[in-house]
């Protein structure tokens, strides 16, 4: 493989690749602002500038280039020397950072970037203790340029990612550059906004403050934010995202970067639809139909109360052959796992069903591959693979028997006639139709739920549950891949998750301890069944929080 060498450390490299590609390859930083892996490379930064040496072909002399390379243009050539610590490169470093700070305003105090800004970053690493401008500075307006996103055009670098972004990518064309010299800024065309189904990568593509999300805007510093690795909950895309929050609140949630679904991307639909988890009417406490409203001091009674009628009211069922389980596409893998085997254990041939799969539009595919999922539920499939494994392991049921979607599912609910259902929804919103709600009018039912909707009031029992910001799991997105999440937050009050409910269930039912639930443990336990070991073979798990090492020096006292 040809090798080049970066201030006195060789790399190995595939042909094709840039210097700044090579070096970030290997997790060697050479400053960059405008450079961006998925767009096109304009050099018009300059701050990754470098000594470049070659080979001389024919003597093999190494002859240095009399000026300073772009190194994010530059390709790599086996046996080239690259100097970014070198007199020249670092009086450019210096030179190239005190002119973007030059009109600059220097708001760090105030502005949502300080933390993760690579003007800040790069300042203290490559630019001057001080400035040395003395002139009035420029300033420039803030702009309004769509509906999730404000423009701090005086904060603005001009690296001009954005632009490309909209050009490249979306190719929706809402950016452009206006002016010249110390006047050029971004702005969107006239006539048009910021507004397409990815407008918000914008932000995260911004390197400073320029470009901020309106939600996220003064609610919260970014070093108090924890963030957990977690999977796109609202639609099929599978998008790999990041949750940050803080104190038990989520705050925001940004892309993670996996070439194999999302790409660098999420969609405006998944970085803002988690609003649901907070909402202020938001289930916290169980209830049963009939008995008086528990306090929230006695969360702890009110739940074993309420559990242990819900596992009364499915043996019933069971026991008169009338039993069914509606298991949502909104659950994890597990929770449907749990739920089902519960629910098999009291009458293996209660009617298995998939709740309704919501679809709104059609799918949309961008230029470069970044698919937006008309389907707007992250675990259908994962859920009717999870429903079918178990009903064919399951001794005693009848042949036959199948796994209804939401339509068969209602049809087989009036064909048993009068019965007991349990119950799940999670939905972001209100999904029980009048359809359903005919269906299940004249059943006893056991709701696990997030939200008030037409059927919690008619529920016989009410049991809050978490969201999948507040719970471990697994989806399974519209490609068949399977991804694992982790919990973001605690849940709310005094909600469960699915799956601890459903083992809550299994102890009120056997008199015996709940046990906590374990992710990990329930996805060995069902990668034994049969149709399920993909869970212990091709299951892509959270990645590992990697560990941070401080470049603060620490005296002891």
């Amino acid at each position: 493989m040809p090798q080049l060498t970066i201030n006195g450390t060789a790399y190995s490299f595939e042909k094709g690749k840039t210097i700044l590609q090579v070096a970030l390859a290997n997790g060697f930083e050479i400053p960059h602002y405008c450079y961006h892996d998925s767009l096109s490379i304009p050099a018009n930064c300059r701050i990754c500038l470098a000594e470049v040496g070659q080979p001389n072909p024919k003597t093999g002399a190494l002859e240095w280039i009399p000026k300073l390379m772009p190194t994010c243009h530059t390709m790599a050539a086996d046996g080239m020397v690259i100097r970014t610590d070198s007199e020249k490169a670092v009086a450019n470093q210096k030179a190239v950072m005190e002119y973007l700070l030059i009109n600059h305003p220097v708001d760090c105090a105030v502005c949502d970037q300080a933390g993760e800004c690579h003007l800040q970053d790069y300042s203290y690493e490559y630019g001057r203790s001080e400035s040395r401008f003395q002139e009035e500075k420029i300033k420039n307006p803030k702009k309004d340029v769509g509906p999730n996103i404000l423009l701090y055009s005086d904060r603005c670098i001009m690296c001009t990612r954005c632009v490309r972004f909209t050009r490249e990518v979306t190719q929706t064309n809402e950016l452009m550059v206006e002016g010249r010299g110390g006047t050029e800024m971004i702005d969107v065309f006239p006539g048009m906004a910021l507004d397409n189904e990815l407008a918000g990568n914008v932000v995260d593509l911004c390197p400073v403050g320029a470009l901020l999300d309106k939600k996220f805007l003064f609610q919260q510093r970014v070093w108090f934010l924890k963030s957990t690795p977690s999977i796109d909950g609202i639609t099929s895309s599978g998008d790999n995202i990041t949750i940050d929050h803080n104190e038990g609140r989520v705050y925001r949630i940004r892309p993670r970067t996996n070439m194999d679904v999302n790409q660098w991307w999420i969609t405006d639909e998944v970085r803002h639809g988690w609003d649901f988890v907070h909402r202020e009417d938001r289930l916290s406490m169980p209830s049963v139909r009939g008995a008086e409203r528990f306090a929230r001091e006695d969360a702890a009674e009110a739940w074993l109360t309420a559990t242990d009628r819900a596992a009364r009211v499915l043996r019933e069922g069971a026991a008169a052959g009338s039993l069914a389980l509606v298991a949502s596409p909104m659950l994890s893998c597990e929770d449907a796992y749990l739920l089902a085997r519960e629910v098999l254990s009291l009458d293996a041939n209660a009617a298995l069903i998939v709740g309704p799969v919501p679809v709104v539009g059609a799918d949309k595919t961008f230029p470069n591959g970044f698919v937006v999922r008309a389907e707007k539920a992250p675990n259908a499939r994962g859920v009717r693979r999870v429903l079918e494994a178990l009903a064919r392991a399951t001794a005693g049921r009848t042949a036959g028997a199948t796994v209804h979607d939401s339509s068969a599912g209602l049809a087989a609910l009036t064909s048993r006639g009068a019965g007991t259902v349990l119950l799940t929804g999670n939905y972001p919103s209100e999904w029980i139709t009048p359809e359903w709600a005919a269906a299940l009018g004249t059943r006893r039912v056991v709701m696990l739920e997030t939200l008030p909707n037409r059927m919690t009031a008619a529920a016989e029992v009410l049991l809050p549950a978490a969201t999948w910001v507040e719970k471990a799991g697994t989806f399974e997105n519209a490609t068949g891949r399977l991804q694992g999440f982790d919990r973001a937050i605690e849940p709310i009050d005094f909600c469960k998750s699915e799956s601890q409910i459903a083992l809550d269930l299994r102890a009120s039912l056997s008199g015996g301890m709940a046990a906590p639930f374990d992710a990990a443990a329930v996805r060995a336990e069902m990668a034994r069944i049969p149709g399920l070991e993909c869970f212990a073979t091709a299951h892509h798990a959270a990645p590992a929080k990697p560990a941070v090492a401080s470049d603060m020096t620490l005296v002891e006292l």
